[in-house]
């Protein structure tokens, strides 16, 4: 069912930017703004949503029933069978709301090769909608950061809780498949697969295999989090096993200062960049600028990753209720990496920092 209060909110951003359409394919932004939770495959199905309010869904035939059920009976639904191209319901679409010649956006689920179709199909001036999709949820109410604050707790019990399993001999898929077993003991869905990097594994800061075993003296990333109805979770410590060197000590402290730079800048008024310039200007003031590999952060809700992005260049001004990740972090290639992670949400003063978990330096014995 369309969300009364969201379909306000596009038409306004919509309005703002010239925009006549918008296509939306099954993503995140078809469930924020719906409720509907498309199965996705290679059938064409979307929702078209115009800047005067109206609105209607090209479903494929097989899939009719849930979009009827989860989109209510107001809604328009054009649909086209497997006997058929999906470009007959385009062109009816057209016949019906005039959209020839008009200025269309559409969101990061449309394929390409579905594009290039509708395009030769439907004339029209085609514009990338996803900016505007995201402004559209890159502020929570306080229902929405109530359960980004749910799913925070259960990766800080994780956080806690796979600290005592570890143990040298085990092996990185191990630790990542305990971190499973622990969220669904909750009850949770993983946000992503969880990253375990040990050693020089983790100089590389979305490092994708499992397979190394952890020694008796090592250094493990673990980047982890989980959903709560919807809403994500996302959090990273560095731990030590056995001991850490000195080089390590040092960097360590080197992102833990950081970290706690940038958390310390967020607050309403200031912009993305300067926040990333926080943490930035810690770690490069220690020498080790080059090896800051990443952005400061990126904003999280039903997405992991969605607007704002905590980077340099970015001058969007922070509001309160913006929802997002601070991880600094130092990689020397070969050799190993640190990273601390937490979701801030940005408060009328302050950060209201969501993840609770010991940022102080973890030695398991």
């Amino acid at each position: 069912m369309l969300k009364k209060k969201y379909a306000g909110i596009l038409q306004e951003l919509m309005v703002k930017n010239n925009i006549d359409a918008l296509i939306i394919g099954p993503s995140d932004d078809l469930y924020y703004l719906t409720g509907f939770n498309v199965h996705v495959c290679e059938r064409f199905q979307a929702l078209f949503f115009l800047a005067d309010g109206n609105y209607f869904h090209i479903s494929p035939q097989m899939y009719l029933e849930e979009a009827e059920k989860n989109l209510g009976s107001k809604t328009d639904i054009l649909v086209w069978a497997d006997s058929e191209s999906f470009l007959d319901a385009i062109n009816k679409a057209n016949q019906k709301y005039q959209l020839a010649g008009k200025r269309i956006a559409i969101n990061s689920a449309i394929r390409g090769i579905d594009l290039i179709d509708i395009m030769d199909e439907l004339p029209a001036k085609y514009v990338n909608g996803h900016e505007v999709l995201e402004l559209l949820r890159i502020k929570k109410d306080q229902s929405e950061v109530e359960k980004l604050q749910q799913a925070a707790r259960w990766a800080d019990e994780v956080a806690e809780k796979i600290i005592d399993y570890i143990s040298p001999g085990m092996t990185e898929k191990d630790v990542k498949e305990k971190i499973e077993e622990l969220f669904a003991e909750k009850g949770a869905g993983l946000a992503f697969t969880p990253i375990v990097a040990s050693g020089p594994n983790s100089s590389m800061p979305h490092y994708c295999d499992d397979s190394r075993v952890i020694q008796e003296q090592d250094i493990i990333i673990m980047d982890f989090g989980c959903q709560y109805e919807g809403y994500n979770s996302d959090t990273t410590r560095t731990v030590f096993v056995g001991e850490a060197t000195e080089e390590q000590k040092k960097v360590y402290d080197i992102v833990l200062k950081a970290n706690r730079a940038a958390e310390a800048k967020v607050r309403v008024g200031v912009s993305a960049e300067e926040v990333d310039k926080a943490a930035r200007e810690v770690i490069s003031r220690e020498g080790y600028g080059e090896f800051f590999l990443t952005r400061t952060g990126h904003g999280i809700g039903i997405s992991v990753h969605e607007a704002p992005y905590i980077r340099t260049g970015n001058k969007q001004i922070l509001e309160e209720g913006m929802a997002f990740s601070i991880e600094p972090g130092i990689y020397l290639k070969d050799n190993f990496g640190v990273r601390i992670e937490d979701i801030v949400v940005v408060g009328a003063r302050e950060a209201n920092i969501l993840n609770k978990s010991s940022k102080e330096i973890i030695i398991i014995k």
